[in-house]
């Protein structure tokens, strides 16, 4: 008998949040008001070269400085446990914990390297403007940089062969996928800023 089995399935969680009246709006506000505010945030960015702001690198409390990002975090907790169900994992008694949490900032012409999250668990991202034209999230094959002489996918390859999968979303939407996944943000093409705010699970 002959057939195809798809095996080592790499699974990505999208939902629309629910939110509260006028949540969201207040999220953007905070965003951009760190923008402004966070002055250690924005001389990182300068130094290294970060195209518009991040404050990953300088606030590691926001849930604790702000309680709408506080409300976010409770909110997230209940999706990556649905998640961590769906992917089997099994978590010996333990829990998937918010390990950090970060505001991005991406203006026109800004775009952010292919990365991955080595310290975690599960990652996500949470969209809170997305104007026309921003670019979506773009993910690679995690099996990619194994293939030294695989011939390429054919443009008409369903997408799940697909090498690179583009995700776009939505403000309010929620993404989430295993930390190994490797993703990037091509170039923002939108007349104003993408704004998102990334997370990490780790496992404690």
């Amino acid at each position: 008998m002959t057939g195809i089995e798809t095996l080592f399935v790499t699974p990505v969680y999208r939902t629309m949040l629910e939110l509260e009246a006028g949540e969201l709006g207040e999220i953007e506000a905070l965003c951009r008001s760190l923008v402004e505010d966070d002055a250690a945030g924005i001389a990182w960015c300068r130094k290294n070269g970060y195209p518009g702001y991040t404050s990953y690198a300088s606030l590691n409390d926001l849930p604790w400085r702000f309680p709408a990002f506080k409300v976010l975090g409770k909110r997230l907790d209940r999706h990556v446990a649905v998640f961590a169900k769906h992917l089997a994992l099994d978590l010996g008694g333990r829990k998937l914990v918010l390990d950090s949490l970060w505001v991005n900032v991406l203006p026109t012409g800004g775009a952010h390297a292919s990365h991955i999250h080595p310290h975690s668990a599960v990652s996500g991202t949470f969209y809170v403007a997305m104007p026309k034209g921003a670019p979506a999230l773009k993910l690679e094959d995690p099996r990619h940089g194994l293939m030294m002489a695989h011939p390429p996918r054919r443009r008409s390859a369903p997408r799940e062969l697909q090498t690179f999968v583009e995700m776009a979303a939505e403000p309010g939407e929620l993404l989430l996928w295993e930390s190994f996944l490797r993703h990037d943000v091509p170039v923002n093409r939108a007349a104003s800023e993408r704004i998102s705010i990334s997370f990490n699970y780790r496992w404690a």
